[in-house]
């Protein structure tokens, strides 16, 4: 991956193949888990850390929360996932970000981190992993790689703004 870097008003970046195909992977699950049924996914520790309860202590407030807000989170969420996939060059290649579809790629990625973090259990003194060997190495190796495509669009965003000062 050639990180995000700014070049007038866009936001560029340039994937791998595999990156693409990784990407455009943990999209379609991140979109099977947001569109399933609700009794298929009653508890799973993913979507509740995607769509979070308004109030832990009081259930009925957290009930009347998730009414008021679940439709519009998960109506954002799939319209980030589809302006991430428009953008997504799935054979791999340059990324071109306008900063509306920047935010929604920050979005998005900030969901695909707290899906495999949340799966993966990631601490705080989680480490990368030395041994990619493993599946559960793989995975961090891929959960580390989308903290750096999200802190390279962050960087990319920020040296924008700063620009504008």
């Amino acid at each position: 991956m050639r990180p995000f870097r700014r070049k007038g008003d866009e936001l560029l970046a340039r994937l791998e193949p595999a990156e693409a195909r990784i990407l455009a992977l943990l999209l379609d699950q991140l979109e099977q888990l947001l569109t399933a049924d609700a009794e298929d996914v009653a508890g799973d520790p993913v979507l509740d850390r995607l769509l979070p309860a308004g109030h832990r202590s009081d259930p009925e407030l957290a009930a009347d929360y998730r009414d008021l807000t679940e439709a519009s989170l998960r109506t954002g969420k799939a319209d980030d996932l589809a302006t991430v996939r428009a953008g997504l060059p799935l054979d791999g290649g340059t990324v071109r970000l306008d900063p509306e579809e920047a935010g929604a790629w920050l979005r998005t990625s900030n969901d695909l981190r707290l899906a495999l973090g949340t799966r993966l259990d990631i601490q705080e003194d989680t480490e990368p992993p030395e041994d990619l060997a493993s599946e559960e190495g793989q995975q961090l190796a891929v959960y580390y790689w989308l903290t750096g495509l999200q802190g390279s669009l962050v960087d990319a965003l920020a040296a924008g703004r700063a620009g504008r000062r």
